[in-house]
């Protein structure tokens, strides 16, 4: 038996698992869009899992993401910087959602 679940449903997951600081609710709201997007393109439905996701994918600050892979970030301006993480991500992970400070990313 499945139910289908609104982005709303999908929030609310997060909240009743205590989960709720794991993802901004920008981050939240793409990860959702992207999970229905994999739906879509593969026909298969997707089982929600609040821990499975937590396990899977991360939101950081760029500088972390830079800190935790060994980037290196030294005297590039912001932009130069969230290029070059955003590149390197990219190559090695689906990068889902980013904003001016921070990016959601599968775990690799």
């Amino acid at each position: 038996m499945k139910q289908n679940i609104t982005e709303t449903m999908f929030h609310d997951a997060f909240h009743d698992m205590g989960r709720a600081d794991q993802f901004s609710w920008q981050a939240r709201s793409a990860l959702f869009h992207y999970l229905e997007g994999m739906e879509w393109d593969t026909g298969e439905e997707i089982e929600l899992d609040v821990i499975a996701l937590c396990c899977d994918y991360s939101e950081e600050t760029f500088e972390t993401v830079a800190d935790n892979y060994g980037i290196d970030i030294e005297d590039m301006d912001k932009e130069e910087m969230q290029e070059k993480v955003l590149a390197y991500l990219s190559y090695h992970t689906s990068v889902i959602w980013h904003d001016d400070g921070r990016v959601l990313y599968q775990n690799f």
